[in-house]
């Protein structure tokens, strides 16, 4: 870098440290904005074309770093007493692989039309008139496949009340009718 390269850089330190300030509003994270700026620009000096506005092309440079900064630490949140990272533990996942794994050979137990109306009914959100179409079959055989699906499943799965797994609202009241 030759001699009057050097020299239009320190000159332009000043005006650099009060445009840093007036971005940030601190002086010791202006003057780091300003050194890395001269960092920069003296590592890049090769794009630099002379005989252009080397004022521009360096407040170019620390414009830029500090909307880079700006960005990179609105995704940051200070913790300093690790509080905040604390609330971001998550428990760990395998008792609900165990659950689901287990739900799941429970499942392969029933038999295959008990299973089929369940799914229908409880996975897919047929309605039951719905599933009987689907399986060939009155609505009060899907009611009752769903029913003795959900009864044999809280058994398999040694649930104690049956109704986490028992009859839904429209089954109860089919039952209770005596339909």
């Amino acid at each position: 870098m030759d001699d009057a390269v050097r020299q239009q850089i320190l000159d332009a330190v000043p005006s650099l440290r009060a445009f840093a300030i007036s971005l940030c509003g601190n002086v010791d994270r202006a003057d780091d904005l300003v050194q890395e700026t001269m960092v920069r620009a003296i590592a890049n000096i090769d794009s630099f074309q002379p005989g252009t506005n080397m004022p521009a092309w360096l407040f170019t440079i620390l414009r830029n770093h500090f909307r880079s900064e700006y960005r990179k630490r609105r995704r940051e949140v200070e913790d300093a007493d690790g509080h905040y990272a604390d609330t971001l533990k998550s428990q760990p996942e395998q008792q609900g692989h165990i659950e689901f794994g287990e739900f799941r050979e429970a499942l392969s137990q029933l038999p295959t039309d008990q299973r089929e109306a369940l799914i229908l009914v409880g996975a897919s959100g047929f309605s039951y008139e719905e599933a009987a179409q689907i399986c060939g079959c009155a609505i009060g055989t899907i009611k009752s496949r769903v029913n003795r699906a959900r009864n044999r499943l809280a058994e398999l799965l040694h649930v104690r009340d049956g109704d986490d797994f028992g009859p839904d609202e429209q089954t109860r009241a089919v039952l209770a009718s005596g339909e």
